[in-house]
């Protein structure tokens, strides 16, 4: 925590740290020049920024419910290995982290623009739920190590990435004034994500 603290004050000194707050004075100076924003006024731009930005919300959203659902609870509860014993979700759980991180990283060499493909990748990582099932259920060849541990890295992978693009797309779609609101926003819908996917996760147990 103290780490965190201290790199969120330094962060504050970066270049480009000091554009992008420069660039936001400006936008609040002309908005103020403009006129105050009232209560009403904000309410209404409020609405505005989440109509705006609903679906890359709904995205988050279901990304988290998704991994959630699956990890750590299924990979470190559900899941077993002979061979590895005891290290098996250990190394699972390292996996998940690893190509997290990532998928996150990979943003800066690649970024996904096209929002509709960002959006409906996020919703077609529902197929990770039968897929799991499957090592879970299914034939003996999907209950082994190898498909378990390959739907695990791409699970992080996809998790990272298509977060990192949500988050770096959604305040682009508002002025620039908003786009800390929209932030705000899109956290928001992955914090209620992360609940639902953890009460959805019971479901394995069932």
């Amino acid at each position: 925590m103290i780490i965190c603290v201290v790199f969120y004050n330094v962060a504050h000194r970066l270049p480009v740290i000091k554009y992008y707050n420069d660039l936001k004075t400006q936008a609040k100076n002309e908005q103020e020049e403009n006129g105050v924003l009232t209560g009403a006024l904000w309410r209404s731009a409020l609405f505005n920024i989440v109509g705006r930005i609903k679906w890359y919300g709904f995205g988050i959203l279901i990304i988290y419910v998704v991994t959630l659902s699956i990890f750590p609870g299924y990979i470190t509860e559900d899941v077993h290995s002979q061979t590895l014993k005891d290290w098996y979700p250990i190394l699972l759980l390292t996996s998940y982290n690893v190509f997290d991180l990532v998928g996150k990283s990979l943003t800066a060499l690649y970024l996904l623009g096209n929002a509709s493909v960002a959006i409906g990748s996020s919703f077609a990582r529902l197929l990770f739920l039968p897929l799991f099932w499957g090592c879970l259920h299914g034939p003996e060849i999907f209950r082994t190590e190898v498909p378990v541990t390959l739907l695990t890295c791409l699970l992080g992978l996809t998790n990272g990435y298509l977060t990192s693009v949500l988050m770096i797309l959604a305040p682009k779609t508002v002025q620039l004034l908003h786009a800390e609101t929209a932030g705000i926003v899109m956290v928001l819908l992955l914090v209620v994500g992360l609940a639902i996917g953890s009460i959805v996760a019971w479901f394995w147990v069932i």
